[in-house]
């Protein structure tokens, strides 16, 4: 199954917050990417790394790559054929999935290791940074 991975402009981090807080003022200025995701555990937050305040818990330093979509809901394996690769090279990832597709937070020092391994799996890698377009003005 070949997909396409578009890598996304910035450099992110997943924040770790108390299981209380809801979605945090600084997420909020995200233009990009933001991903917040509540348990009874946990508040873990998604979004470009210099929006983390330093005081917080947090994983620096990520790669963010969309899985091109959308991907229907009845689609079998998409997100596998994306991680196997890399599991297969020992590159660890986060994913997030939303309504329309997968995005996967590659660290930045496996990134050139990441575009290999999907590449050698048959996968269409387009390294050049892409900048989503902020659509909550329209």
């Amino acid at each position: 199954m070949t997909r396409i991975v578009q890598r996304v402009a910035g450099t992110y981090a997943v924040a770790r917050l108390a299981p209380t807080v809801g979605w945090p003022w600084w997420a909020t200025r995200s233009t990009a990417f933001a991903s917040v995701t509540r348990t009874v555990a946990e508040t873990s937050v998604v979004c470009e790394a210099s929006l983390v305040p330093a005081g917080e818990r947090a994983e620096r330093d990520f790669s963010l790559w969309m899985v091109q979509g959308p991907i229907p809901f009845d689609a079998v394996g998409v997100l596998a054929s994306i991680v196997q690769p890399l599991a297969a090279a020992s590159i660890s990832i986060f994913s997030v999935s939303t309504f329309d597709t997968d995005y996967l937070l590659v660290p930045c020092a496996e990134v050139d290791r990441a575009i290999a391994a999907w590449r050698a799996a048959g996968h269409d890698v387009h390294d050049a940074p892409t900048v989503i377009p902020d659509k909550r003005t329209e």
